[in-house]
């Protein structure tokens, strides 16, 4: 990051302006802390970038001007946000203290990427010598101390139920000297980029059918810190999803399994699961009995003790998945749903909210969070546990949403892409990768408005059909159900499998790509997965 000399005149060509509010002092100044500048750096840049704003300043009077509007606040409060950082930067204490603050939320994210990376590597069963050698390579790309990363791979380890596993020859057909190999047919020894990603694919296990955008992004990432260029990366993944997809296709045809009759459905009895992983509590089974008109009539909207907004999703049936184009494997087949009412949170559960129940989490926020942004770093049993004690406060049955009930509360009965309808890649309906976010996925022509989390409710033009928002960018939400692939029988009010090791989230993130936002995209990790594009709402059942 530096400032361009000289600044273009014209913001359209120029994104660094709209850095003056940045919550990062640095990046306000169109600097980096690993720039180590000088103070008499900080005061020619803040003087470059005063000057650049104060000739904006005729705008004011312009409200009707593309660019006064393209700059907005910005006229009036730039200088004061600029002059802010540099008191800040060029006070030796202060700047230390923020140095701090900045190294410390740089090994937050590089940790849990860490954590991300070692998921797909170990594919949630075990870890072999090559793997563990790259997540020390990984580790160090991102900064982690050796004796961090023995860390972090012991507790995910522990955490996953992963196993150590010897060192296994490439299959190879009976070569005259046995020659490890990587995917790409180059000596393990060699650490070229992309010699080192194929081998990292291929330790992965992945396939077409099993790979979500939230793996898919992690790889990118992993491709990127080793050297390679983005697109690069992209096109050598798509490479191997054909290979591994070319190589299941014959022995899944042979064993393809006829279909069968869906079994009655059991009892909806809450299940007895070991350990200390709290119990779901799942809906009752039932056919709607009243219409539409009446359901809305019985159960009125309402607010409950935490300020959350709770609007009725009546009864109905939907077509659940997708078989589009764009969707992954994963999504289909398509099937028909019946679901019964229930209330759902118009917004996400916030920071505010969540640290009523837990005020420790405080110190997980990200820099940018405010009260109002969404809860991030919350595993699937962190929410789960908010519930219920969200149940006993109020003496009503709050739960996580099914994906089913997900679903159908994001794209109701019209068989809708998006939350909102079928409009696809604008900036006013929901908050995902664009041009404020540095990914190789960006999109650079469309502005949100936000580089990572927006504070719920910023995108009212992204409202469901029944008035949820936020269900499509911000956050992937937690639902209830392990993951299992979709069958094509019919199915009411579905929870999904009793037991797994993997759950299922929904909706996409200010780190997605736009194509994720569909309502019907899945993703999956395991149960205890935390990150900072990762939160949760709620549902209350109606009683």
């Amino acid at each position: 990051m530096s400032l361009p000399s000289p600044i273009p005149d014209d913001p359209r060509k120029w994104e660094g302006w709209k850095n003056y509010n940045s919550t990062n002092y640095y990046s306000r100044l169109c600097i980096s802390v690993e720039q180590n500048p000088s103070n008499e750096l900080i005061e020619d840049y803040t003087r470059q970038l005063l000057v650049w704003w104060q000739k904006k300043l005729p705008l004011k009077n312009q409200p009707s001007n593309p660019l006064a509007q393209l700059l907005r606040e910005g006229l009036d409060v730039a200088p004061r946000c600029l002059a802010e950082a540099r008191l800040a930067l060029c006070n030796p204490e202060t700047r230390r203290q923020i140095d701090i603050g900045l190294l410390a939320a740089a090994k937050t994210v590089a940790i849990a990427e860490f954590r991300r990376v070692f998921s797909i590597i170990s594919g949630g069963n075990t870890l072999g010598e090559d793997g563990e050698s790259s997540l020390y390579r990984f580790g160090e790309k991102q900064h982690i101390p050796r004796e961090e990363v023995t860390q972090l791979i012991e507790e995910e380890m522990k955490a996953q139920g992963v196993e150590k596993s010897v060192r296994e020859t490439t299959p190879t057909p009976a070569p005259a000297v046995p020659v490890p190999t990587s995917v790409g047919g180059s000596p393990v020894g060699t650490r070229d980029p992309l010699t080192e990603f194929r081998r990292l694919l291929d330790l992965s296990g992945l396939d077409g059918d099993t790979i979500t955008d939230d793996q898919r992004d992690a790889l990118i990432n992993m491709a990127e810190n080793l050297g390679m260029n983005g697109g690069d990366a992209e096109d050598v993944v798509d490479e191997y999803l054909e290979e591994m997809d070319a190589k299941s296709m014959a022995p899944a045809a042979a064993v393809r399994a006829p279909v069968v009759a869906a079994k009655p459905a059991k009892p909806a009895l809450e299940p007895v699961r070991p350990g200390s992983t709290p119990v779901i509590k799942p809906p009752a089974v039932r056919e709607p009995s009243m219409s539409i008109a009446e359901e809305r009539a019985k159960y009125p909207a309402f607010i409950n003790t935490l300020g959350q907004q709770m609007l009725l999703v009546p009864s109905g049936t939907y077509l659940m998945g997708s078989i589009d184009a764009e969707s992954a494997p994963n999504e289909s087949p398509t099937h028909k749903v019946s679901v019964t009412r229930f209330y759902m949170a118009r917004h996400p559960v916030t920071c505010a909210a969540y640290e009523q129940f837990n005020p420790p989490h405080r110190q997980n926020r990200s820099p940018a969070s405010g009260d109002n942004h969404p809860v991030l770093y919350v595993s699937s049993a962190d929410a789960i546990k908010f519930c219920q004690w969200l149940s006993q406060k109020e003496r009503k049955k709050y739960r996580l949403p099914t994906e089913a009930e997900w679903e159908y509360a994001a794209r109701g009965t019209d068989g809708r892409i998006y939350p909102w309808g079928n409009h696809a890649n604008a900036g006013n309906l929901g908050n995902f990768a664009d041009a404020n976010t540095r990914f190789s996925w960006s999109d650079p022509a469309i502005n949100d408005g936000f580089a990572e989390t927006s504070p719920v409710g910023s995108y009212p033009r992204g409202a469901s059909a029944f008035g949820i928002e936020d269900m499509g960018g911000n956050v992937w939400e937690w639902c209830s159900d392990y993951f299992e692939n979709y069958k094509p029988a019919d199915k009411i009010n579905p929870k999904g499998p009793l037991n797994g090791s993997r759950r299922v989230y929904r909706g996409g993130s200010w780190k997605s790509r736009f194509n994720s936002l569909r309502a019907s995209t899945r993703n999956v990790n395991t149960v205890d997965y935390r990150c900072n594009d990762l939160g949760f709402r709620v549902i209350c059942e109606c009683e």
